[in-house]
């Protein structure tokens, strides 16, 4: 059953899946901690992973390796582990 999601309705639907699952979350955060302090960190920890991503799939391809193709996250993991063991040898 698993496999590749190729249905362009069930795509969206996945990304909204995500998106409403952040949104619940980040809610019950700020009504558990309902500060300043925390709205502000949780902004921060919200933008500073959808940077890493942005630089695990876009920075990466473009302008480190152009010829790495990444599956996933664990992927660029490995790449950017592998590649630092490389430039130490």
């Amino acid at each position: 059953m698993s496999g590749d999601l190729k249905n362009p309705r069930l795509i969206c639907l996945k990304g909204l899946l995500f998106l409403a699952a952040g949104m619940i979350a980040a809610v019950v955060l700020l009504i558990e901690s309902p500060t300043i302090r925390t709205a502000v960190l949780l902004a921060i920890c919200v933008w500073s992973f959808a940077r890493f991503y942005y630089f695990a799939f876009y920075v990466i391809e473009r302008y480190v390796d152009p010829t790495y193709r990444f599956a996933g996250l664990w992927s660029a993991a490995r790449y950017l582990v592998s590649r630092g063991r490389k430039n130490i040898y």
